[in-house]
Formats: structure tokens, sequence, C-alpha cells
């Protein structure tokens, strides 16, 4: 079967191909060549030669009349033309059986091959939690390494115990001063509230002063206009007698 006008399309286009026979007349051809024999779609099939032979051996058998040799000849023909059929078969009888062969040896290896996939799946997770687990380990080392060369940066734990020390004592006289400036802001609360207490008292005693004083002045005006009207009323005769008596 020739190939006319194959045509090679582009990338991502179908490749269009011209053929001298369709799809399902090139099944039937190519059933028809392996069931017999037929190489090519010229001459004669050799089934049919075989089958020619066959029939001219047979009529020849057949007739009554002294052709001995006729059917030697064609005896001989008939049987080199099954020898030349024959051969074939047998080569491909070999090759079914290479193929079977072959078949069954595709189907160990691919039965082996699915093994090894799923093995080779099952390492694959395996891989990759060890990696996830090298990955968290990874980190505990990265934050450990870390944790330490913050450690290292700090001071010997003698300098610290010494500065700790040291602030206890501050702290402490801190607090000793505290409770001192405590005690010296109550005492002054309290001589403030004295003081408040004691200029109150005063305010209260100069007020009640004033108020008394005020009284004893508004007394003696008060006598010294009551004395002054009693003058004006006995003026005359006071005098008068005070001359008598005093010449």
């Amino acid at each position: 079967m020739s190939i006319k006008g194959r045509k090679f399309a582009g990338k991502g286009e179908a490749v269009a191909s011209h053929y001298a026979f369709g799809p399902l007349e090139d099944d039937i051809i190519i059933k028809h060549r392996l069931l017999t024999r037929t190489t090519t779609t010229r001459g004669e099939p050799p089934l049919k030669k075989l089958q020619k032979k066959f029939t001219t051996f047979a009529l020849e058998i057949e007739k009554e009349a002294d052709n001995y040799n006729d059917c030697e000849r064609l005896a001989k023909a008939f049987l080199q033309e099954l020898n030349t059929f024959e051969i074939p078969l047998l080569k491909s009888k070999v090759v079914i059986d290479a193929n079977v062969r072959e078949k069954e040896n595709f189907n160990d290896l691919k039965g082996e091959i699915n093994k090894q996939i799923v093995q080779a799946q099952a390492d694959i997770e395996d891989l990759k939690r060890q990696l996830e687990e090298s990955k968290v380990e990874r980190k505990h080392k990265e934050e450990g390494e870390a944790i330490r060369k913050l450690i290292a940066m700090q001071p010997p734990r003698s300098e610290t115990q010494k500065v700790i020390t040291e602030l206890e004592k501050e702290i402490a006289m801190l607090e000793a001063e505290n409770t001192a400036s405590s005690r010296t802001l109550d005492l002054r609360k309290k001589q403030f509230a004295l003081l408040l207490h004691v200029v109150d008292e005063l305010q209260n005693t100069i007020e009640e002063e004033q108020r008394n004083l005020v009284e004893e002045m508004r007394n003696v005006v008060d006598d010294h206009n009551k004395s002054g009207l009693e003058d004006a009323t006995m003026g005359p005769e006071a005098m008068a007698v005070d001359y008598q008596v005093n010449p």
C-alpha cells in the first residue's frame, strides 16, 4: 500500500495524511494477507496457488489413464508448493511464540515495574517524611544555635550575680529611703495639721478679741454718751452749787 501526499502540520495542528485506502479497507486487506500469506496486492495469493495445484493433482488422479508420471509430477509440484506455503507458517508460529513469550516477559516486567513504582512511591513518601523531620530538626538546631549565641553574648554568671546583688542593695536602700520619706511625710502631715489647728484657734482667738474690743468700745461710747447727757441736764444748778461751795 502506497502513501500519497502526506502533509506535516505545524505545532498544535493535526497531521493530515491521504492514503490509497481507508482505515476499514486497510484492516480488511491486512487480515486477508495474514490469512492468505499474501505480501503484495499483485500476483496470485499463495493459498489460491496451493489450491489450484491440489485441484490439478486431484483431477489428474481421477483420470482413468496411464498418467502416473503426470500424477507424480503434479504431486511433487503440490508438495513443493505446500512446503513453500508451510515455511512462512512455521516462521509465523515462531514469531507468535516469540511474541507470546515476549508478552509474558512484558507482563512480568510490567508487574515488576508496578511493584517498583509502588515501592518508589512509598520511598518518596518516606523521604518526604524524613525531609519534614529534617526541616524541623534543622529549625530546632538553628533556634538552639541562636539561643547559644545570645547566651554567649551575655556576661558571665558571676558578673550577673554581682550586678543582681548591687541592685538588691540599691533596692533595699531605696526601700529604706522610701520608708523614711513616708515617715517624714506622715510627720509633716501631722505637723501641718497641728499648724492648721493652731492657726484656726489663733484666728478664732483674734476674732473673739476683736469682738470683745468692739464691744468694749461700744460700751465706752455708750457710757460717754450717757455721761454727756447727764451733764447737759444738770448744768446751771450744778454750776450754782459749785459756785456757792467754792466762792
